[in-house]
């Protein structure tokens, strides 16, 4: 793909970006930023919650760890389903009752003032070094296809793709981020499935051919039953349902959109329908995945030591044609966009409502903060994406998970004493435990890393259960609300 091609599609993409933003972000005030006024279509957050879930990480690492970890990944996804049950039944009516903005404001009125800005604060870390790792893989890919070879060097490729999102996100916030996910999500599937049908006929497969040939290939071995695995079925499963109610039902980021439905009934059924098209794409990008190396062993073709860079090698490597290093593009910006953009937004609110209290000042007051605070999380996307580029060894899934497992366990923890016990806490003693729930957690996985396999993605449940009992130690006869 020639440079000029790369850089026509990335002007019309943007182009479209902020297109939609102009039309959606006229009149809009900071209620339209951080709420969208209440009146999405359910239909239409779910759709666009697929692109901002999936992010460029699935885009890329799922089928490139296929090769390590074959189809275990699924396991993950299935117990998504009874974490998303989780959300939808119990969370969900809980933000609509509290009317809230923030969902950390639950933390406030259940525990006190200092569970919530530590709740709060746990999730700005966690989001942004997370939403930079997402966004410096499509970093990593506008700089391989367009800047590299014209002498741009890394860092002005980062600078450009922040400044891009901050364009199109500082006026609407969620309520022009509801039409642009759909935008970036159509472009995703579009990618998607336009890739295993070019894979598929390089290959001189139909779609049963290509059915038959992933099926009869060892990469497709999803169930492990081996309790010493770090992929064992009951590992995954659970955390699989942890994941979901933690990075979804307990992050600012999607739920904003979801409370952003005209009532709690649409909102449930935004989330369950988005759950079964999850189902759906995880399983095409995991068989993507198998096609890819079935295609690369039988081409004698090498495999990347970083397994990420399996699929961009042969996309853009031109095997399947200028029409799959196209579609490659569009789906990694898109996938790494709709991630990086709602992330951006989430903790600009999370931010304004958490620290700042921002209802308590007059509009255009509110304005001034909301587009500082704003411009401060976008220089701050810089700064961890270029530490993110020097630091990072190892499959970008697998670093994100991991630290979600230690970032994401206090929250775990939080609502899970707040929802399931009536006592309250030792509210100023709540940081300390926080903090040392992830630090414990560290040293229990070294400890039972030999004799079990370490706890994989089930560490965010002993971190969220450490937490529970530390609260516990400190409860109260009484809990505030």
């Amino acid at each position: 793909m020639s440079i000029q091609l790369a850089g026509g599609i990335l002007a019309i993409y943007f182009g479209l970006l902020l297109l939609i933003s102009y039309f959606t972000s006229k009149g809009a005030d900071t209620n339209a930023f951080f709420t969208a006024n209440r009146e999405s279509p359910w239909w239409l957050v779910a759709f666009g919650m697929i692109g901002t879930s999936i992010s460029g990480l699935t885009f890329i690492s799922v089928p490139g760890a296929v090769g390590k970890t074959y189809f275990t990944y699924y396991q993950v996804i299935l117990g998504h389903s009874l974490g998303y049950l989780t959300i939808a039944l119990v969370l969900m009516p809980l933000y609509y009752r509290l009317n809230l903005i923030s969902i950390y404001g639950y933390l406030e009125t259940r525990f006190g003032f200092w569970a919530y800005k530590t709740g709060s604060a746990f999730f700005l870390l966690s989001r942004t070094i997370g939403s930079a790792a997402r966004l410096y893989l499509a970093v990593n890919v506008l700089q391989i296809a367009i800047f590299a070879p014209i002498g741009v060097p890394f860092v002005c490729t980062v600078f450009i793709s922040i400044a891009l999102i901050w364009l199109y996100t500082h006026r609407g916030g969620v309520k022009t981020i509801i039409w642009t996910d759909t935008l970036q999500t159509l472009f995703l599937l579009v990618a998607l499935f336009i890739t295993i049908f070019l894979v598929g006929q390089k290959m001189n497969m139909g779609f049963g051919e290509m059915v038959n040939t992933i099926q009869a290939s060892p990469l497709s071995h999803m169930f492990e039953w081996d309790w010493k695995s770090p992929h064992f079925f009951g590992k995954d499963f659970l955390a699989g349902v942890f994941i979901a109610i933690v990075m979804t039902g307990l992050d600012q980021d999607l739920m904003q959109k979801n409370l952003t439905c005209k009532s709690i009934g649409e909102a449930q059924k935004n989330m369950f329908w988005f759950y079964w098209v999850l189902l759906f794409i995880n399983i095409l990008f995991l068989s993507l995945g198998a096609l890819l190396y079935i295609y690369a062993q039988a081409n004698q073709i090498a495999i990347p030591t970083k397994t990420d860079e399996l699929y961009p090698l042969l996309a853009l490597g031109g095997e399947f044609g200028t029409l799959a290093a196209v579609t490659f593009l569009l789906g990694i910006i898109a996938a790494s966009y709709a991630s990086s953009d709602s992330a951006l937004t989430a903790l600009t609110t999370s931010f304004c409502i958490d620290f700042l209290r921002i209802e308590k000042f007059k509009e255009a007051k509110r304005e001034k903060l909301k587009q500082r605070v704003h411009l401060g999380f976008s220089a701050l996307f810089f700064v961890v994406i270029g530490l993110f580029h020097v630091f990072n060894t190892q499959e970008l899934i697998a670093a994100v998970f991991n630290l979600a497992g230690y970032t994401y366990g206090p929250l775990l923890g939080l609502f899970s004493f707040g929802l399931f016990t009536k006592y309250g806490v030792k509210d100023k003693l709540v940081p300390f435990i926080c903090v040392a729930s992830p630090i414990i957690t560290f040293i229990l996985e070294m400890q039972v890393q030999t004799l079990f396999g370490g706890f994989g993605f089930a560490k965010l449940i002993l971190n969220g259960a450490v937490c529970f009992l530390m609260l516990w130690v400190i409860r109260k006869d009484r809990a505030i609300a």
